[in-house]
């Protein structure tokens, strides 16, 4: 690919060159790639044809899980993260050991493998919150927990500048991968002070199907606040908020 110079930028397609905008810059390439008709029936692109069916299914399955999670991922996801999730996916379903090549998928591949999966790659879990947590995921009950004894804020968090409050955020959800379908739930702590000053025990149950045979996935984060004339703002809109999967539970 070329990358456009100059002050005026073009997009679209003129003959054989396709110019367009990227996070990189504007850039232009040539028109070009084998015929399509060819790639779905030539038994050369067998292969071809088995890694994109598989890509299309880590993808819906990484929309699934993200749907799932969409209350938390509101402020704290980045922009990246759909792809970085369905590279993931892809992992999982290559995991799967029972079915053909191209016929592999998610429910028969490791879902385990998410574990520890952050959303927001420029915030880490494991880089903001230090304080020892205990989670568990109870399939009989449908109950997946996050206990978190008292700690001091401001030595167990790592804050950004301008924090002056913070949550802690969680979240359950149970995954029907196949018929793109979930039960989810979720629960925060109100807006605590980001001090020196002792926090209560956090206990966060969130519930779902009981005696589920779906995968249940377990997610951790946090959002930064700052306070302002008594009102609380997003701190520069969740950028810096952590999430993610603490607990994964596939079947």
């Amino acid at each position: 690919m070329a990358q456009q110079k100059g002050i005026i930028k073009l997009r679209g397609t003129i003959g054989d060159i396709t110019f367009y905008k990227t996070k990189d810059g504007h850039l232009a390439r040539e028109k070009g790639g084998l015929d399509a008709k060819r790639i779905a029936n030539d038994p050369a692109f067998q292969r071809t044809r088995e890694n994109g069916s598989e890509f299309g299914r880590a993808g819906k399955a990484g929309k699934t899980l993200r749907l799932s999670l969409r209350t938390l991922l509101l402020n704290s996801s980045d922009s990246r993260m759909v792809s970085r999730l369905t590279q993931s996916m892809i992992k999982v379903i290559q995991a799967d050991t029972t079915s053909i090549r191209g016929l592999r998928n998610v429910i028969d591949g490791e879902a385990e493998l998410l574990n520890g999966f952050d959303f927001n790659i420029n915030s880490t879990l494991g880089s903001c919150l230090f304080v020892p947590y205990v989670k568990n995921i109870d399939r009989v009950s449908g109950e997946l927990s996050i206990t978190i004894a008292p700690f001091v804020p401001s030595t167990m968090i790592s804050a950004p500048s301008g924090t002056t409050h913070f949550k802690i955020i969680s979240g359950g959800s149970e995954v029907d991968f196949e018929a793109e379908t979930f039960v989810s739930a979720s629960k925060e702590t109100a807006p605590l002070p980001w001090n020196m000053t002792l926090t209560v025990a956090i206990n966060h149950v969130n519930t779902v199907t009981a005696n589920s045979i779906k995968p249940l996935f377990l997610a951790l984060g946090m959002e930064f606040y700052q306070e302002v004339n008594g009102q609380m703002y997003a701190l520069k809109n969740g950028a810096y908020n952590p999430l993610a999967l603490v607990a994964v539970s596939g079947l």
